[in-house]
């Protein structure tokens, strides 16, 4: 199953979690320090919600599609570059929490969009556990943006 994903910086990650839990009947799938995310049956979404700075607006950080397997995140690779699209792949990462392989593309907007599937989970003994100060082990900042993008900027001590 593919699903697509969007993903949100907030400023107030309880508030967003708790809006967000409200829009569409749901728990949060995976909880950790400065990030949640929320896979939604319907319509088919990945929610993930990005710890950002308290005052700043809502905005978009990144889009995806998750797939089922690395093949097909390989499949897409192929078909992407074969488009003209430039594509930058991260194998076995580290991100969101999770072990992910996935590739990159830039929309003409800058918007940063991956396509990618998880392989394994990462850090599950802080699942529930929300301090703020917890939130740097959630990756190296640079697996959530397409390179080049204003995005990269953006990502200091959270990902995707």
């Amino acid at each position: 199953m593919s699903r697509v994903q969007l993903a949100l910086r907030v400023a107030d990650l309880d508030a967003a979690v708790a809006f967000y839990s409200r829009l569409f009947d749901a728990v949060p799938a995976k909880r950790r320090p400065g990030y949640a995310n929320f896979a939604i049956t319907e319509p088919p979404l990945k929610l993930v919600l990005l710890e950002g700075e308290a005052g700043e607006p809502t905005r978009m950080d990144h889009l995806g599609v998750e797939v089922a397997s690395t093949d097909e995140v390989t499949a897409a690779t192929g078909r992407l570059a074969e488009a003209g699209l430039t594509t930058r792949v991260e194998d076995n990462t580290t991100c969101c929490y999770a072990v992910q392989d996935k590739v990159w593309v830039t929309g003409p907007g800058g918007e940063p969009w991956e396509v990618y599937t998880v392989t394994g989970d990462a850090r599950a003994d802080l699942e529930g556990r929300t301090e703020v100060e917890l939130s740097a082990v959630s990756g190296d900042g640079t697996c959530c943006a397409s390179e080049g993008s204003d995005t990269d900027a953006r990502l200091a001590t959270s990902c995707c």
